[in-house]
């Protein structure tokens, strides 16, 4: 990876991070991703999948409750998964966790929604636990430009795995199981990381009043 042929490793969740905010070049531990429209081909292209990547020309997933037919446009493939997946459509595993404690650092400069931000960014499946730690971390050196096009590419990857045909729903799933266990990590690392800055806190309260 490129970080290591550089001799250099970025920062993992946990490490110590300027007060100024995460350097935005510091953010990826390998290359970024695929293009979102590379989507489909990413997620056959994942370990784990059955085949190579094919064509295929099913439409996205029907509204759940309603039934998928072949005159609809769906095969005998997609009718099967549809069945076996039930409820499931990307994205529902995901909506099912929220983004409580984790903090956004202060960002003067830009203007977002914080909890929109952190919505898109949770929902990724192509960036890494690390990575969208990272990304947190580096919120007060981002220009508005840069925090504008990235929610725009988050909100292109969901809408570029939603759209995929049934085919891809158990895939789907998978990755979504992996990636909100990784979050609700991320999340018990915050919660870790504002107990200890309160003991370190309550420590230097007490040397004060010591006078050490």
């Amino acid at each position: 990876m490129a970080d290591q042929a550089q001799g250099t490793n970025p920062p993992r969740p946990g490490d110590p991070v300027p007060t100024e905010g995460l350097d935005p070049t510091q953010v990826f531990g390998s290359p970024p991703p695929p293009p979102a429209g590379q989507a489909g081909a990413q997620a056959q292209g994942q370990p784990g999948a059955a085949n190579p990547p094919v064509q295929d020309t099913s439409p996205p997933p029907p509204p759940v409750g309603t039934v998928a037919t072949k005159e609809m446009g769906y095969d005998d493939e997609d009718i099967k998964i549809l069945a076996e997946i039930g409820n499931y459509r990307f994205g529902s595993l995901m909506a099912t966790l929220n983004n409580d404690k984790v903090v956004v650092p202060a960002h003067p400069e830009t203007n977002f929604d914080e909890q929109t931000f952190l919505t898109l960014l949770r929902g990724s499946i192509s960036l890494t636990r690390d990575e969208k730690w990272r990304i947190v971390q580096a919120i007060p050196k981002l220009s508005q430009f840069q925090i504008d096009e990235l929610q725009k590419i988050l909100e292109e990857e969901r809408f570029k795995f939603s759209q995929l045909s049934p085919k891809h729903l158990k895939h789907l799933q998978q990755l979504e199981k992996k990636h909100g266990e990784d979050w609700k990590d991320l999340q018990a690392l915050y919660v870790q990381t504002a107990a200890k800055k309160q003991e370190q806190s309550q420590a230097d309260d007490i040397r004060k009043q010591l006078g050490l």
